[in-house]
């Protein structure tokens, strides 16, 4: 029987080679909470690591209704077209109650799907915040080792948390509807200024005037933000998903973009504080993890929570001593 070397290296000598099974059974492993599956997984990413990186990261997102998956399958086909490999890792809300999802993504992108240089993962989101899932990642991270050099993260949808994936991407897209005023107050701020490229969609039939007219909605909101990028100014365009229109220009875009930051040395620092970012948030959720697993912690738990819910004790005071607790069981041997 193969010991966790000898897996890891099977595993990611198949995904090396272009085997879309391997990429698929290396990202049901990433994503899997079980702890033998960690040690698998985070010894299959130190191996695929360096041969990782050399792909556009996008990160997508917009109000509900605005044809993401839509626009995604119009700008798949043609980023396909351009020669490029494409990878679509589409985040899907999760139920807070039975905590399942629907994933219907594929559903939704049929055309792409088929398409051999296409690869589609549909993934829940969770608990996690930010539009994202906790492995979007490191899931991102094996779709570039497995050649693809054009990775596409699809959010669940604006909200306060959806920023996540603006620190995981290179560029953050963000795609409005048609009738600005409303979707103009309906948008966080922050969200907007974070957008890279700000693209309002279904501009076709009798809404392209209106699209028109939300655009020049948005270039005066986006003059009264600060930009995130010094050598960037925010693009606002309109296009239509379903024909087919502005899609084009939508990539030429993205690809000016990569140039500019390129050039200017800001793709390569932005990388870099995103991947410390990645440590102290893997940290932070790890340190968490261990504290509810701690066996004298998950003792004082009950009472705990009874003293919070009951009003007896400050949710301060109650985290402080599952804290010390969990400190102190940390230095005191088995």
């Amino acid at each position: 029987m193969m010991d966790t070397e000898q897996l890891s290296e099977q595993l990611a000598g198949q995904l090396l080679a272009g085997n879309r099974r391997a990429l698929s059974r290396a990202i049901t492993l990433v994503e899997s909470t079980r702890s033998d599956h960690r040690v698998q997984a985070n010894a299959l990413l130190q191996r695929l690591t360096p041969h990782a990186g050399n792909s556009i990261r996008i990160g997508i997102s917009g109000v509900p209704g605005a044809g993401k998956s839509t626009f995604i399958e119009a700008a798949g086909l043609h980023i396909l077209e351009q020669g490029h490999k494409l990878a679509v890792l589409a985040v899907d809300p999760s139920s807070a109650i039975s905590g399942g999802s629907i994933l219907g993504d594929k559903t939704r992108m049929e055309e792409l799907c088929r398409h051999r240089d296409a690869f589609i993962r549909p993934s829940p989101a969770g608990r996690t915040l930010g539009g994202v899932t906790r492995r979007t990642r490191e899931t991102m991270l094996l779709c570039e080792a497995a050649g693809f050099d054009v990775v596409i993260v699809e959010t669940v949808g604006v909200g306060q948390s959806e920023t996540a994936v603006a620190d995981m991407t290179d560029m953050f897209l963000l795609l409005l509807l048609p009738g600005g005023g409303d979707d103009l107050q309906g948008i966080k701020r922050g969200i907007m200024e974070l957008a890279d490229l700000v693209l309002v969609n279904k501009a076709d039939g009798d809404m392209a005037a209106t699209a028109n007219h939300s655009a020049s909605d948005y270039i005066h909101a986006l003059k009264l933000l600060h930009p995130r990028t010094r050598n960037w100014r925010v693009p606002v365009k309109t296009c239509s998903a379903l024909e087919g229109r502005g899609i084009a220009e939508a990539w030429e875009t993205v690809c000016r973009y990569r140039d500019v930051l390129t050039a200017s040395g800001e793709l390569a620092q932005r990388r870099a504080q995103q991947a410390k970012s990645w440590m102290w948030s893997e940290t932070a959720e790890n340190l968490l993890t261990a504290l509810r697993e701690d066996r004298q912690v998950a003792q004082l738990i009950p009472r705990l929570e009874r003293a919070v819910t009951d009003g007896t004790l400050p949710p301060t005071l109650a985290a402080a001593q599952l804290l010390n607790a969990f400190l102190r069981n940390d230095r005191l041997p088995d």
